[in-house]
């Protein structure tokens, strides 16, 4: 059993709206395969499209939190894990509590009186494209961060994870637990979340990453690090050991890189180690939603009960592959991961 609130997060809750779409609907909104982006105002008429559809879902999400529900799910330890972030008070955001009061995330939320965010999950040929509609996500504030029962949750965790898309909120709010892990000698960490975030947020970013014990990415994501900060190289290998040894405020850093089907690369001590992950025949494949999330919220199960990176990452590609043949963030009443 690990202690009570041992892992916290923080991050933008999202209600997904999940729909098998086609090529054409990807070029009618100027949507990218496999990107994440922020919706503008060409964007807006989509969600109403979406919600229209026959196959639609609606699934409570966002980076973040679905990591965190990930991870509380691997532990099957009530209690273990934390999450704050902003919600509506409308319908979308009774959804999300009881989303995750099901999933047994203590989640503090922010609740402001704009709707609840969304996110467009755009799914063709098993590959996601997501455009959030940040909305009362985008609300979060540090006022309700220091809150004496929210930040009893701070105090609480060994852990805290951050997903890169929270830097477009509340830059504040990461910097002030990320001084309290650096002084308090905790694990923080962060993933680099989306190749915008690296690109457009790069300042903000930088000043995060030099508190960060783990940084999380994949291949797309490293490399505009890369491009942004003219290394030179779209060598995966190369840059995760330039991602772990940034300029950092005390301590080792260690950089995670995800290949989709391609091994996990891991940078450690000046060193890269690669671990192959599990393949999953085409035909079992639902959709690759939040497999980004999965893989991390796997990897912190084990991380928070001290285990090695080779078992951390044996169930980070475990969650993955059990995230990828359901439906957006879900998955069975209980793993079998042992």
């Amino acid at each position: 059993m690990v202690s009570e609130g041992i892992l916290l997060g923080m991050g933008n809750p999202l209600l997904d709206i999940s729909s098998v779409v086609d090529e054409e609907f990807l070029k009618k909104y100027e949507i990218l395969p496999g990107n994440a982006i922020i919706a503008d105002e060409k964007h807006l008429p989509m969600y109403d499209e979406l919600t229209a559809r026959q196959n639609v879902e609606f699934i409570a999400g966002g980076a973040t939190q679905n990591t965190i529900k990930v991870a509380q799910w691997m532990l099957q330890s009530p209690g273990a894990t934390s999450y704050m972030g902003c919600i509506g008070k409308d319908k979308y955001g009774e959804e999300m509590k009881k989303n995750a009061e099901t999933s047994g995330v203590n989640a503090h939320y922010y609740e402001v009186d704009v709707p609840t965010g969304t996110c467009a999950v755009c799914i063709v040929g098993g590959e996601r494209s997501l455009v959030a509609n940040l909305a009362a996500a985008n609300c979060y504030k540090p006022e309700h961060l220091t809150k004496p029962e929210n930040w009893a949750l701070v105090e609480k965790a060994k852990y805290i994870y951050i997903a890169g898309f929270f830097l477009t909120v509340s830059p504040e709010s990461i910097m002030l637990v990320a001084e309290h892990a650096a002084k308090n000698n905790k694990v923080f960490m962060m993933n680099l979340s989306a190749p915008f975030i690296c690109e457009f947020y790069t300042k903000v970013q930088d000043d995060a990453l030099k508190y960060c014990d783990y940084i999380f990415g994949n291949e797309t994501e490293a490399r505009k690090y890369a491009e942004v900060h003219g290394w030179q190289t779209d060598n995966v290998e190369e840059i995760a050991l330039k991602l772990a040894a940034l300029p950092k405020v005390s301590g080792k850093r260690i950089a995670v890189i995800t290949q989709g089907a391609d091994p996990v690369v891991v940078a450690k001590d000046g060193k890269v180690t690669t671990y192959p992950v599990i393949l999953l025949p085409k035909e079992k494949m639902v959709d690759t939603n939040s497999a980004g999330d999965a893989f991390v919220g796997g990897f912190l199960s084990q991380l928070v009960q001290e285990k090695s990176i080779e078992e951390c990452v044996r169930a980070a590609c475990y969650a993955a592959n059990v995230i990828i043949q359901h439906s957006g963030c879900t998955y069975p009443e209980k793993p079998d991961f042992n």
